[in-house]
């Protein structure tokens, strides 16, 4: 019964945070599905998410950390010998640029995770 308890009280509390962030980072590319590896911010800096944009071209996107100074900048980068214009757009969070995660998938993590809690209690 204390396992139970004590599984609830850990899902319920917030994530500690030890001053560095934790974003997605995807290189560069042309593909919208940028789902990414796990990387850690420096201080003064957020996750962000880039897109940049060409005449008649397919768009662009990267992802990672950026300082926050440079958040809703404008920058010309090259990809595949084109010039776009890139736009940073940052976020608050852990995490916050990732892909979007399909909502049913949290309903049915967090019903999950409660039906478990509640199953340890009741023993």
């Amino acid at each position: 019964m204390v396992l139970g308890w004590l599984l609830l009280l850990v899902m319920a509390l917030p994530q500690v945070m030890t001053g560095a962030k934790e974003c997605i980072f995807c290189d560069l590319t042309d593909s919208s599905d940028c789902t990414g590896i796990p990387m850690t911010c420096g201080e003064d800096e957020e996750c962000f998410m880039g897109e940049g944009t060409a005449p008649g071209l397919s768009p662009v996107i990267n992802k990672g950390c950026i300082e926050t100074t440079s958040c809703g900048n404008e920058e010309a980068v090259t990809y595949q010998g084109v010039t776009y214009s890139l736009i940073s757009t940052c976020c608050d969070g852990e995490l916050c640029n990732r892909a979007p995660i399909p909502a049913g998938i949290l309903k049915a993590g967090a019903t999950t995770g409660l039906a478990l809690g509640m199953q340890l209690l009741l023993q």
